[in-house]
């Protein structure tokens, strides 16, 4: 059992502490794809604690998952983890508690997918309407590019088993060739590394545990920083400029560059950072961070497995 409160102490740390510990440095915004796999690794070990921990108590608390969790372990292994020390009531408690939060991380997860269905359904079928299939063209065909008549210049992906990249007249009429280009180059940017499933993933874990600071710093830095890779797919394609150019075309009249902008409002500074073009991270730097943090999910597997371990060795 005091693996298993090692286990919950090493997420409580892991998820009070990791939020503070990116924050500190300014390479997430050189390095967004990198960022998104940092964090990433961070949600997953303290995920692993919780799931480790859950299966320890409940191998203390009954003795058929305690068959199943340690079944082809020799009994030394069994002794090694100390199940009996603290009875049967609290890892059960603590084993139900826990199972308690999968079940509601499964519900939150599950109602964020099933919302951005309807979302999307909604979406296509008004899509549909104002921009029918043309005679010949099928409903099913690939990436597809749809111009829909609109005062207002905006562009956005539609996300699904066939993708829609959007764009208005006015956008068409606001925009050069080659910011045109950059737009939809970020646009495809999201689509090709499907950023919705991290913004969905992030959202549900945000929603369903407000209170866990990790979760909420991973929904606010996914949404910044899958902006900010796309920007980056989109300047390798057309360059900086034209990128910058284009976010200033499509945002200049939604007041996001007056002094006092919306909240949330991130396309000043993403503007700035594409305009001062800071250098990127040496490559055995950003090897490095993914190899630190590919090793961040193992940690817990390590506390979890190394009385064992030490009881075969």
């Amino acid at each position: 059992m005091m693996v298993a409160l090692a286990l919950l102490l090493l997420g409580a740390l892991v998820a009070a502490t990791a939020p503070r510990v990116l924050a500190r440095g300014s390479w997430p915004d050189r390095e967004p794809v990198l960022a998104l796999w940092v964090w990433q690794c961070v949600v997953v070990a303290v995920l692993l604690c919780c799931v480790l921990a859950m299966a320890l108590s409940g191998a203390a608390a009954w003795q058929a998952v305690r068959g199943h969790v340690f079944a082809p372990a020799p009994s030394r292994v069994v002794e090694a983890y100390g199940l009996s020390a603290f009875g049967e009531s609290w890892p059960a408690v603590v084993a139900v508690v826990l199972a308690c939060g999968g079940v509601w991380t499964a519900a939150m997860l599950t109602r964020e997918i099933r919302g951005a269905r309807a979302r999307r359904r909604r979406r296509r079928a008004e899509l549909l309407d104002r921009a029918p299939l043309l005679p010949g063209e099928e409903a099913g065909s690939e990436e597809r590019l749809v111009v829909l008549e609109g005062e207002r210049p905006d562009a956005w992906w539609l996300p699904g088993d066939t993708p829609r990249l959007v764009v208005t007249t006015a956008t068409l009429r606001r925009l050069g060739g080659r910011e045109l280009d950059a737009i939809l180059a970020h646009e495809q940017g999201h689509l090709r590394a499907r950023h919705d499933w991290l913004l969905h993933c992030s959202s549900a874990l945000a929603t369903g545990f407000p209170q866990v600071p990790v979760f909420r710093a991973f929904r606010d830095q996914v949404h910044r920083l899958v902006e900010l890779a796309a920007d980056d797919a989109a300047s390798r394609r057309c360059g900086r400029l034209a990128v910058a150019l284009a976010l200033v075309e499509l945002n200049e009249e939604r007041g996001v560059f007056t002094p006092y902008p919306p909240h949330h409002a991130q396309v000043p500074q993403r503007v700035d950072r594409l305009l001062a073009a800071p250098p990127r991270l040496s490559v055995v730097r950003r090897l490095r961070l993914t190899a630190l943090a590919s090793m961040v999910p193992l940690i817990p597997l390590a506390v979890a497995f190394v009385p064992g371990l030490r009881a075969l060795g």
